[in-house]
């Protein structure tokens, strides 16, 4: 189960379950803080890509830098324009 919360440009995003907790926090399109990350997949200037609970989680922008890189506590920190935020699931599907 997904909860999303929208105040006041502040996105949190929690999956409950599992004590697996994920949010991100975005002002004015500057920058984003993100917590609940295992992994960071890549990164440049016009994109990041994280490995979260909710599955893979895309950050497409300009002049993108990771400042703060802490996977031991799943945090992670990025400075520049934020265009885009995307979850895809890299697990794959079973069809029935």
């Amino acid at each position: 189960m997904y909860q999303l919360v929208l105040y006041a440009e502040v996105l949190f995003m929690l999956e409950s379950g599992d004590n697996k907790i994920h949010w991100f926090y975005s002002e004015n399109r500057e920058g984003m803080k993100i917590r609940g990350v295992s992994e960071v997949i890549s990164f440049d200037e016009g994109g990041v890509a994280l490995d979260t609970p909710l599955g893979n989680m895309a950050i497409e922008g300009e002049g993108l830098r990771v400042t703060t890189l802490n996977t031991g506590e799943g945090v992670v920190e990025i400075t520049g324009k934020i265009n885009g935020v995307y979850y895809y699931d890299a697990r794959p599907t079973v069809k029935r």
